[in-house]
């Protein structure tokens, strides 16, 4: 099976020199596919989104209320892809103003909230984790904050970002 073009943005924040961070959505535990998971911002790739990057731009807009033009696009990071859902995810990172200096509104329909940690504190989180998920026990990254448990897709995204960064 064909996977599913889809595209994430990482809204980076207080890059290079203000404790930067990023916002990630947890999503509604009523949805019908990761339902409950922390994730980017992001989805399917539309017909009318031009590439890509519209498609990041755009999710981001309709899931947090994020403004286009208040980010900054920089790197699109390798694909990652999905195992369950066959997914073929494209991250974009793009710099942010401080979310305290935007306003940002989850969308009730798709968000249960917005979460934002700072880079120390998802790196401090890591750690290999076994999970169970549909009764298959994977071992794979994870990083918790707060109570907050990233990991699947999401978790390698953030893994191969802090890699760049580092």
């Amino acid at each position: 099976m064909k996977p599913t073009e889809a595209a994430v943005l990482l809204p980076l924040y207080g890059w290079p020199d203000d404790e930067p961070g990023l916002v990630f959505t947890e999503r509604r535990a009523d949805m019908r596919r990761h339902a409950g998971e922390i994730s980017f911002p992001g989805g399917r790739r539309d017909p009318g989104d031009a590439d890509l990057r519209a498609t990041a731009l755009r999710e981001a807009e309709e899931e947090i209320g994020l403004d286009p033009t208040a980010v900054e696009l920089a790197e699109e990071l390798p694909p990652a892809n999905t195992f369950v859902t066959s997914y073929r995810i494209h991250p974009f990172v793009g710099r942010i103003p401080h979310p305290r200096d935007l306003d940002l509104r989850p969308n009730p329909d798709e968000v249960e909230t917005l979460l934002t940690f700072s880079l120390d504190v998802l790196r401090e989180g890591y750690a290999m984790r076994r999970l169970i998920r549909r009764g298959v026990p994977i071992h794979t990254p994870t990083y918790e904050v707060d109570g907050h448990l990233v990991w699947g897709a999401t978790a390698r995204i953030l893994g191969d970002l802090l890699e760049r960064l580092d």
